[in-house]
This record gives C-alpha cells, structure tokens and sequence, in this order.
C-alpha cells in the first residue's frame, strides 16, 4: 500500500479522500490555489503545496505543478477526486510518465469514455442500448437543425467532452435549438476547451438511472447497484438515492450486466459509473461513462457498507477485488442532497461570500456530512457552489426522507444564500414520497413559478406557533426580571397573546415556567421544552414540543423572529391583545417600484447585450446574457418597452442587483 499519495483537488471531496486515507494509514498531500489557503483540506492534509491563482485554468488544472508537487513532496499516487483533471487523459499519463500512480483508470479508458461521440459508438459495438440521435460532429446552427428534424423533437444539444451538466440545452422547436446553439457552444469551449456538440433524442418522461462499477487490475468487474440521479435542476443533480424506487430486480440486473460489459470492453479498471436514460416503459439507453468517483457515492456506500475510495486506493496499489459479483448485497435505503450556495426564492441564482455561521446536523444513527466548508470559508466565483453533501440512510426510503427533514432543519449556515429549504420542501413532496412518478423535469412541473417555500402544514404551523409563543413569553418575562425595578420576576400567570405568523393573526395563552412553556391553542394545549428560552438571540433552537424533539432555525428581527421549520420560513410577530388591536389600522409602507431596470440577478460577468438604447423590446426578449460559476444565464424583458440606457457592457463584472439597463 502506498505510503503517501496527493490529492489533486479541493473542497469536500479532498477532505473525503483525507478521511480514508488517514483511516488507512496512508500521509496526504493537498494543493491549493491562493483562493483556498485556508480552505479546509489545506489544514487536514498533512502536507499541503500552493499551486497558483484562484481561477483553475491557473491552479487546478495545472497539471504540470501537480505532478511537481506530487514529486516534491515524495507521493507515490495521486487521487484526482471528481471534476478538475479526473477525467483528463493526458494528465494520466504524464502522472504514469512521471513514474507515479493515477488512483482512477487507465488512460486509455478514459480517452474512450471521455469523448461521448465515440463512446456511443463502442457503448453501440459492446451491445449496450443507445439513445437514438447523430453520433458525429455538427459544422453550425442549420446542419443542427436538419439533424433535429430528422430525430424529431424534442432535441438535446450536449457538449461531446461535458459534464456535470455544463453544455446541455433542450430544445422544443428549431427556434429554441437556434437561440441555444451558439450558447452551447461556448459553454463547452468555456468549460472544456472543446466546442464540439452532438444531438440526441430526447426521452420524455425520463428517469435518470447510474450503475456504479468497480473493477481490479486483474480483469474482475463488478457492479454495486444504482443511483436515481433524477430529480436535476437545469440538467445538475439534486437529490439522489439508492436503490431506485423505480428499478425492479429484472432490470437492475439487465442494467448492471450492459455497465460491466462496457468497463469489460475499455480495460477498466478502479470505480466509474455508466449513466442511462429510463423512459417510463423502464426501457434503458446509455447516456454516457464518468470515468471517475461520482459525488453521489456515498449512496452507494452506505447500501453496499462499502468505502469506495479505500477500493479505489487498494485497486490502484494492484490489489483484487476483495468480493464477487454474488456476495454484493444492497441494505437499506440511502438520500444524498446537495447543499448549495444559491438562492431558491430567485431562481437558484448563485450566492457567493463568506459562511458566518456553520453548524452541521450530529453525524451518526443514519446521518452523514460531507463538507469542505467551515465558519468563516467563502463561496467565491471561481468554483462549484456546493457547501456540502447531506446522506440519509433508513431501513426504508421514507426513513431516509424523514432524516433528511430532520438534518437539514439542523443544518444551519448563515452569510450566504442556499437551498436548505428547498431541499427541504423536496423531501416532504407527495410525488417525491410516491417515488415512482419521479422524473428529469420533477422540478420544472412542480415548481413552474419557482419556490416559495414548502406548502404549509397543519403540524407545521401549530409546531412554529407554539415556539413562537413560547419564545415571546419567556422573553417578557425575562425583560421584567432585568428591568432593574424589581428583585424578580412576579407572577405573571397565565398571559394572553397574539401571534401574527406571516401577517396571520393567531390568539393563545401562554403559562410559562422556566424553560417549560404550556401553549392553549385553538385546538388544544401544546408543551414547549427548550434549554435558555428566555435568553435566546438567534440561532439553531431545539424544542420539545409534546415530548418530541425539532429543530428551529430562529432569527430575531425588530419586531420578533423569523423562525425556519420543515422547509418553509415564518415571520412572527408577538403581540399583546391591545397592541394587536391598534396594528390592524398601520398603513402598510410598500416597497419601491424597480420595474423600469434589469438588475443583474447575481455577482457575474455581462457575456453580452443584446439591445442597445432606443429600441423596442417584447416581453420574452432576450436582453442580456450572464455568466456566474461558468453556466451562461439569459435574462429577458418582462414586459414590452423601450431601452432608454445602458449601464453596462461586455465584460463587466457586476454585483447582484447592480443595474445592467433601464427602460423609459
């Protein structure tokens, strides 16, 4: 087994492969760009080497100061972990070349796989099912459009090196396939140096559906089983599990028979996953072969009890395969979401800045954290905005689910936006329960105008109201002790209250005994245990409520708290009956009428204008094209106007908000 091996990335994918190796005993180095001096693996890893600027292009994908780095500091291996040069056959074998190990597969593989035009022809000559489409390189917009006539729409348009969703478009009709063609091409040429595109047919009702593979140097291949991938937002996973409620034992086994007989064919060797494409028949097509570990592995790990990079690791110092085909077992029932640094109630636009506050859910009875972040790291431009990975595993998939709600509610991190609630609201979704009507466009159908926060619940709202009232009373109570007027607090009783929760007025009783509160509701008596009620600020606030344990992200605001539950935030306001009585006459100040500008919806760079001053736009327009975290974002008009000025231009960096042009 080596002795030391580098990682050749960042985030929480390095501090996952620290985890194991130190577990293995096994020393780490870890690289890292300016940007990540402090960065969290840069401190676990036993060595660590600066390697440049913050933009990867001058960093981590450098792989010239990696191997050096690699060399400097007496590594035998290098694990490239996902993203960055993982998937880079050059880079595999200038590591050979340098006499050191790639922790991943052969070069020769990965050249393969990588290209996903050839790789649907030898996925086609290996007897794997393929997608109908033009596997073959397409010259411009009208060559593309006499492709997608041919195939019938509904067409996707992909980048033939992409991945991890970067480079993909659908397209309806020729007009949309002409407007997102040029917008593909640089998205590929941006994110992988290689404009080339291919198109497909695309499966309605689809179900992405990977087969986890792992093969030895000495020619055994098995599989571990699927990951449903499918609920996605613009073609970027969400949420993830295994196994799929939409699998049945049948097909995985076809599945999984097609996966090992594709790595068979391409000499693979360590972990690689093949994805496919399920339509609602549970008819299967090959989409494509990360040559790579996934970052939804832990899934897999937790239903297998398997540590995929200790295989990876021992795989790549020579060892076989310590188990057959026959003794893999599936147990139990495994959720990972992906907490990003993005703002759900604005379409998901990118968040960046610093974490102020970072506080993960207790790891253990069924609750996993893989994070690359601290109180205090920043989610800048320059890379992917996941803050982290939250798996679940239950002996069944509603267990799971319900750990998820549970976790994320505390899970709490501040500073920056994030979809936490979003999550969230998914996990307590109907249709996501059901698990067999889940496909590619779950989001798209169930959210069609965007998020607003989880559907009120009746349990929710008397949980959030009786913590509400609870913290209002200790509060009062509390102000009387420290008023300085009196050696304590009297006898306040039983007290009356009205509890506006989102300008919804509720009327309780409150009796309140130290850190114990009993709530008369309209329906009954609630009892709230919470340790430091009457002290409390802000924060992450566990209450017993009947006995059973929530987690409540509270906020104090001048007029009382806003309190985060189950997916949905809440905006209370506690009042006394007579102060509630004279609220009702408050003329309510509305905000300023910003309708006249478009404002850059998140910090990016301005790619392009598409108007200029004087002319006139329909709504619908495309007026501006954005780039933040490497995806291009098409802004257009709302309403039909003139352009009266232009306050920015190509390549302007702006901040979120700032004014990009104004109409008359």
């Amino acid at each position: 087994m080596f002795k030391r091996i580098l990682i050749a990335n960042r985030g929480e994918i390095a501090c996952r492969i620290i985890r194991t190796a130190r577990a293995m005993g096994i020393e780490t180095v870890a690289v890292y760009s300016e940007a990540d001096a402090a960065a969290p693996h840069v401190e676990m890893a036993d060595q660590a080497v600066p390697i440049g600027p913050a933009p990867a292009a001058q960093s981590y994908l450098v792989g010239e100061r990696i191997i050096a780095a690699a060399r400097d500091t007496g590594a035998e291996a290098i694990h490239p972990g996902y993203g960055f040069l993982s998937e880079r056959a050059a880079f595999v074998q200038a590591v050979e070349d340098a006499g050191l190990v790639f922790v991943g597969p052969p070069s020769s593989a990965i050249a393969a796989m990588g290209d996903k035009i050839e790789s649907k022809k030898l996925a086609r000559a290996a007897g794997v099912s393929v997608v109908p489409g033009f596997v073959g390189e397409i010259a411009n917009a009208d060559h593309a459009a006499a492709i997608a006539a041919d195939i019938g729409y509904p067409v996707m348009m992909k980048a033939s090196a992409g991945g991890g969703g970067k480079g993909m478009r659908l397209a309806f009709s020729e007009a949309e396939l002409r407007e997102g063609f040029d917008a593909v091409r640089r998205e590929a040429q941006a994110s992988f140096g290689d404009d080339r595109l291919f198109i497909e047919k695309f499966i309605e009702q689809p179900r992405h559906i990977e087969i986890q593979v792992l093969g030895d140097r000495h020619g055994n291949i098995v599989h571990l089983g699927e990951r449903d991938c499918s609920i996605q937002r613009r073609h970027q996973k969400v949420v993830e599990e295994s196994p799929s409620p939409f699998v049945t034992p049948e097909m995985r086994a076809a599945m999984g028979a097609q996966a090992v007989e594709l790595a068979r064919a391409v000499g693979y060797h360590s972990a690689g996953t093949v994805e496919f494409i399920a339509g609602a028949d549970r008819s299967f097509y090959f989409l494509e072969m990360n040559t790579r570990l996934q970052v939804e592995h832990p899934v897999t790990e937790c239903v297998t009890r398997l540590d995929l990079v200790e295989l990876m690791l021992r795989v790549a110092a020579g060892e076989p395969l310590p188990f057959t085909q026959e003794e893999v077992r599936l147990a139990g029932h495994a959720i990972e979401t992906r907490l990003y640094a993005e703002d759900p109630y604005r379409g998901f636009l990118p968040s960046t800045g610093r974490i102020s506050t970072y506080r993960e859910p207790a790891s253990g009875d069924g609750v996993r954290v893989d994070a690359g972040v601290v109180e205090g790291s920043e989610i800048s431009m320059f890379y992917d905005p996941m803050i982290a990975k939250l798996i679940t595993h239950g002996a069944t998939r509603d267990e799971a689910a319900d750990r998820q709600v549970d976790a994320l509610d505390r899970f709490l991190v501040r500073g920056i936006s994030h979809n936490g609630e979003f999550l969230s609201a998914l996990m307590q979704h109907p249709r996501f329960r059901a698990g067999e009507t889940v496909t590619t466009g779950f989001i798209a159908e169930e959210y069609p105008q965007g998020f607003s926060g989880a559907p009120e619940s009746p349990g929710r709202l008397r949980r959030v109201l009786a913590v509400a009232a609870a913290l209002a009373e200790a509060q009062a109570t509390r102000a009387f002790t420290i008023s300085g007027q009196l050696d304590g607090a009297p006898a306040r009783g039983r007290k009356a209250w009205v509890i506006e929760l989102d300008r919804t007025p509720h009327a309780v009783e409150v009796e309140q005994h130290g850190d114990r509160a009993t709530v008369l509701l309209a329906d009954g008596e609630a009892t709230v245990e919470a340790r430091g009620l009457a002290g409390f600020v802000s924060g992450l606030l566990v209450a017993a409520i009947d006995g059973r344990a929530y987690a409540f992200q509270v906020e104090t605001t001048p007029t009382g708290h806003r309190i985060t539950h189950a997916g949905r935030a809440t905006v209370s306001r506690p009042l006394t009956p007579r102060a509630a009585e004279l609220a009702r006459h408050m003329v309510e100040k509305m905000p300023p009428d910003l309708s006249k500008y478009l404002l850059c919806p998140m910090p990016g760079l301005v790619v392009s204008i598409a108007v200029a001053e004087g002319d006139a736009v329909e709504a619908g327009q495309p007026l501006a094209v954005v780039e933040a975290m490497k995806m291009e974002n098409i802004l257009r008009a709302e309403k039909a106007g003139v352009v009266a000025r232009l306050h920015a231009a190509p390549g302007d960096s702006l901040a979120v908000d700032q004014v990009i042009l104004e109409f008359e």
